[in-house]
């Protein structure tokens, strides 16, 4: 998967592509000067945008880093962007090196990563499956090859679901993805908002929405639905960086004024 010429995978330059910015807030070098040009104008509007990246990636630690020490020993990362270290399964890993990781995205630009970044522990499983949040058959058929569907998975949705409006069936993907896991699964999930600043969230939205990026920022309430049937793990929907901090390192930046979104870990009754 590595190595191959980005047309012959399908990458596509001339617009913006979220996981390529989001590279690029944290400092990669896999994107391009559209993303770029993209990230500087949001940087414009609000400029913690890089805080709020690292602040997703930290939450991701800290969440996985929780659940492996719950016992959970299979992981479904959807939306998982360009690999970045640590990525889930080594952080999964360390705790519990026989831990099972999906990883799945739509981005060719992540396939073209996947096979030299995604290594597994001898006694685990990584794999990476590509395929789009939007089709979430296709994605439990392809982790049922390689996880057990009957035994507790936590499933990831890290900074995905702003991308996807109700129109687009946001709730559905996740109850569809949700009701092929059993119980004792769990969700992990964060989520921008526009509660701390609407105006300049209703600007980045209109600016996106040219390049052709839906962003549908939820309120806490609207957040906290994903969740409706769910027992949340304490304390519940908290702004990203105030779940479980302990859990992991602060990131720089994290407390000059609250971080525009929300994050929470719940479990499959």
């Amino acid at each position: 998967m590595t190595g191959q010429d980005t047309t012959a995978i399908g990458i596509d330059t001339s617009k913006p592509h979220p996981a390529r910015m989001y590279d690029w807030y944290l400092g990669g070098k896999d994107n391009y000067p559209v993303d770029e040009a993209m990230g500087r104008q949001m940087l414009a509007l609000e400029p913690r945008v890089p805080v709020m990246a690292r602040v997703n990636r930290a939450f991701m630690h800290r969440a996985t880093r929780w659940l492996a020490q719950q016992g959970v020993r299979q992981f479904l990362d959807v939306g998982t962007g360009i690999p970045t270290e640590p990525n889930l399964h080594q952080v999964a890993q360390r705790i519990a090196p026989d831990a099972r990781v999906v990883y799945c995205d739509n981005d060719p630009i992540v396939l073209a990563h996947a096979a030299a970044l995604l290594r597994s522990t001898p006694e685990g499983v990584t794999e990476y499956l590509q395929a789009d949040v939007r089709d979430p058959g296709a994605i439990i058929e392809g982790a049922g090859r390689i996880l057990d569907l009957g035994r507790p998975v936590a499933l990831s949705l890290v900074a995905l679901l702003h991308f996807i409006s109700d129109e687009d069936g946001a709730h559905d993907l996740v109850s569809r993805l949700l009701s092929a896991l059993p119980s004792g699964s769990y969700l992990m999930m964060t989520h921008a908002t526009a509660d701390f600043t609407p105006e300049e969230s209703a600007t980045a939205t209109e600016n996106l929405k040219t390049a052709g990026i839906t962003l549908a920022l939820r309120t806490r309430e609207e957040v906290a639905r994903f969740f409706t049937g769910l027992e949340l793990v304490d304390p519940g929907v908290r702004v990203v960086h105030q779940w479980h901090p302990e859990l992991g390192e602060p990131v720089p930046g994290q407390d000059d004024g609250v971080i525009p979104g929300y994050g929470a870990v719940a479990r499959k009754p």
